[in-house]
């Protein structure tokens, strides 16, 4: 189980985190979703301990993330990451097998590459893919490959850092689709930041809603659409009028009044005479 109380994070005057109180069951998949700039990627690198709050604990299984053994601590997670992250200069089974060829988890070498092949079927690709660079595949195949080696160490606990991104509706439903199907058959406990409404239907079992700096609401994902709370329900109907506006965040402020600039500029191109 993870649980995360009253913490707090700021960057300057910037605060990011205002008290977010959250308990992720074990077993069960969480996903949070909110607008750009809240602060649902500082809370997962908070409970990977990449990012220490201000205040508050997080733990895992009753234990404080900032102590203890890290290396035996990060060996419980997978992480599928936004961009894929993959290594360019490796080929295919060696960006899977990666944690399996070094460190506390490190295999022979023709083990890690079976489980590497093993991994790879799982999520839809053949064992020819295992010797291709990431260069040589399509955005759909670096995500499954992502997803491989998320799984690689039969981990406790999977992140997701926005799944989807940058793939066609299609995709999307192939990915969200494959990591639910994953997350079930591992019995692991998954914690997916998102935007993607789609996503959050096919994956989550529980819902949180992160905005001004805490968790403004959170249940079942079959309660969501009905939840009676002004934010979430503007934030999954895609609503630009409501109780949540971009100018409330200042990471979102900034934004928009780079987008008006853009505009404003492209207005006085077009009016220019030849």
């Amino acid at each position: 189980m993870i649980t995360l109380t009253d913490v707090h994070k700021a960057f300057g005057s910037n605060k990011v985190l205002q008290g977010v109180n959250l308990t992720i069951p074990r077993g069960s998949s969480m996903v949070i979703i909110g607008g750009s700039g809240t602060g649902k990627s500082v809370a997962l690198k908070c409970v990977l301990g990449l990012i220490t709050p201000d205040k508050g604990q997080i733990t895992v299984d009753g234990n404080d993330v900032n102590t203890g053994d890290r290396d035996a601590f990060l060996a419980r997670f997978g992480m599928l990451f936004q961009g894929g992250a993959l290594f360019d200069s490796l080929p295919v089974w060696q960006n899977v097998a990666f944690r399996l060829l070094r460190g506390s988890l490190k295999r022979p070498r023709d083990e890690a590459r079976d489980i590497a092949i093993e991994k790879l079927r799982r999520v839809g690709l053949k064992s020819e893919v295992a010797d291709l660079f990431p260069a040589e595949l399509s955005g759909g195949m670096q995500k499954r490959v992502g997803l491989a080696r998320a799984i690689a160490t039969e981990p406790e606990i999977i992140f997701f850092d926005e799944p989807t991104t940058g793939l066609d509706p299609i995709m999307s439903g192939v990915i969200n689709e494959l990591i639910r199907e994953i997350v079930v058959e591992m019995g692991a406990t998954a914690m997916t930041i998102t935007h993607d409404m789609s996503s959050v239907r096919a994956i989550a079992d529980n819902v949180a809603m992160l905005h001004d700096g805490v968790i403004k609401w959170t249940g079942p994902v079959g309660e969501m659409d009905n939840s009676g709370d002004p934010y979430l329900d503007q934030f999954i109907h895609g609503r630009a009028e409501g109780r949540s506006k971009p100018s409330d965040n200042p990471r979102r402020r900034a934004t928009l009044a780079k987008s008006r600039t853009h505009a404003r500029l492209s207005s006085l191109h077009h009016r220019a005479p030849p």
